[in-house]
């Protein structure tokens, strides 16, 4: 595993190779679980090849907001004929539309997909999903760390790549599952609503059951 961090974009040539890959493994980790409070301060990135990629959004000083302009991931995250792969999608879409001003399409979420086929649990964290179908274990120790800070610690790194890392290995097995479980269709229509399940969060609904009677 190789971690590449880089501060407020992509290279050009990185953001490039991942796109020409056709799907892109994506995260993001933020000061919170609020899009309308917590600021966005890394995306994490990875091409299925065993690297991540780190974007970091530090502010520049006290008082002062990060520059999120970031032209190179924008035109990646908003391509349509690259796939973005998400665990928990709708936390990280709104985050990206939130602050990027990006709206992610098309998209995969392994926590739908997994909540879909694998019916005999309910336990569909990230951890969980590796460790029963790649038996890989991830550590969560650093999940609740402070990520505004001007520098991230090797542990920090190394738990946001380890986000991104596994994320087309586990989209090829849960596919191959939900095909068995004829279930497809119905994941392929969750994932192209995903993108308004976010807005909807945004827009001030992210707990009403809006289609409830």
């Amino acid at each position: 595993m190789t971690v590449h961090l880089h501060i407020g974009d992509l290279p050009p040539d990185v953001a490039a190779a991942l796109a020409a890959g056709g799907s892109v493994a994506v995260d993001s980790e933020t000061m919170g679980l609020r899009p309308d409070r917590d600021r966005l301060c890394v995306v994490q990135l990875s091409g299925g090849d065993g690297d991540a990629h780190l974007v970091q959004f530090p502010a520049a000083g006290a008082g002062t907001s990060p520059d999120y302009s970031a032209p190179n991931l924008r035109r990646l995250l908003a391509d349509p004929s690259v796939l973005k792969l998400f665990h928990f999608g709708r936390f990280d879409i709104a985050v990206i539309r939130r602050y990027l001003e990006v709206v992610c399409t098309p998209v995969w979420c392994t926590k739908i997909a997994s909540k879909l086929v694998r019916t005999y649990t309910d336990r569909h964290g990230l951890k969980d999903l590796c460790r029963e179908l790649l038996e890989v274990d991830l550590s969560k120790q650093q999940q609740s760390s402070d990520w505004g800070g001007p520098v991230l610690s090797q542990a920090q790194r190394d738990y946001a790549a380890s986000d991104v890392l596994h994320l087309h290995a586990l989209q090829a097995e849960l596919r191959r599952r939900l095909e068995r479980e004829n279930r497809l269709g119905l994941a392929e229509a969750c994932f192209a609503f995903l993108p308004i399940r976010a807005e909807l969060d945004l827009a001030g609904w992210p707990d009403e059951d809006i289609f409830a009677h």
